[in-house]
């Protein structure tokens, strides 16, 4: 059987004070970076959205901004304060969705940007 010296005994409980904060912010520290990584999946979702509504083949202009708004009604909080940007020049249609994401220690600012082609019919035949 080991024994301890005298002068050891409580050190456990001294370890454990010192650790448990360390514990604690890698703990939190964590759950920021799923919190950011979701605000950004959100962000680039409502994008897509976004580009997918207003490159539709004769879409009116505003309906990219519409969806991206409705799905992002729907898509919970992980994005604080999101902005949609579309901006549509000629064929190419961008949409940009700013915002921030959920604070439990910081709070990151999340920019996500999907870009796409207005549809068009051409009369060409292919073979």
């Amino acid at each position: 059987m080991i024994r301890r010296a005298e002068s050891d005994r409580g050190s456990a409980a001294v370890e454990l004070a010192i650790l448990f904060p360390v514990v604690l912010l890698l703990l939190f520290a964590s759950i920021q970076i799923a919190a950011w990584f979701l605000a950004r999946n959100v962000a680039m979702a409502a994008a897509q959205e976004a580009v997918t509504a207003e490159r539709a083949y004769n879409a009116p202009s505003g309906t990219g901004q519409a969806r991206a708004g409705r799905f992002l009604d729907g898509a919970g909080d992980w994005l604080v304060g999101p902005k949609v940007t579309v901006v549509r020049d000629g064929d190419d249609v961008s949409a940009t969705v700013t915002g921030r994401s959920l604070r439990f220690l910081l709070a990151f600012d999340v920019s996500q940007t999907a870009h796409g082609r207005v549809e068009r019919f051409s009369s060409e035949e292919r073979p």
